[in-house]
């Protein structure tokens, strides 16, 4: 199987790439809040911060347009994509951090993916780990990247001097 089964990669709408700074803003504002989610400390810092809808309207729109890409991902791969439900967080990366090798087949995910909102020049690049080789792919703003979901991949180090902020992605189908 080619990387190019197991890796797809998409460019968001203007729109979404127009409302990055707007929900970026509202992360730096909305991050630090009591109420708000945090888990996988690592290294002195949350991997993954749960913010949705709620905080940030504008996240509407970008997982519509998620859902709809992995949906057709889904349906290229002759899977079953009714009552596909996401489940996101933000992963707010700052200078000398890197993201360990991990996958995310916990549960009932059929496919990952990453939305890049703030991406500085060499801020790290998104590695996945394929049976037979690395992919290593340097992202920008705007970018979507799916993966399967048992692909092990990890984030080499930010080496610029500011926060990089995505927010990572599962796909699986929505338990009644």
């Amino acid at each position: 199987m080619s990387s190019a089964d197991k890796i797809w990669r998409a460019r968001a709408s203007e729109a979404v790439i127009q409302s990055n700074p707007v929900i970026t803003q509202a992360f730096l504002e909305c991050q630090r809040s009591p109420d708000v989610r945090k888990t996988h400390l690592f290294e002195g810092r949350y991997e993954n911060i749960y913010l949705n809808e709620q905080h940030i309207p504008q996240l509407t729109t970008l997982m519509k347009e998620a859902v709809a890409q992995a949906e057709d991902i889904l349906s290229s791969k002759n899977l079953n994509t009714g009552n596909l439900s996401v489940g996101y967080w933000f992963n707010y990366m700052p200078p000398g951090s890197t993201t360990t090798s991990h996958t995310h087949d916990d549960d009932d995910e059929l496919l990952s993916g990453v939305y890049y909102l703030y991406v500085p020049e060499d801020s790290g690049n998104l590695i996945i780990n394929l049976k037979d080789e690395d992919i290593e792919i340097t992202p920008q703003a705007g970018d979507f990247i799916f993966f399967d979901a048992d692909a092990r991949h990890e984030v080499s180090r930010n080496n610029s001097e500011l926060h990089r902020l995505s927010i990572g992605m599962n796909f699986g189908i929505r338990r009644s």
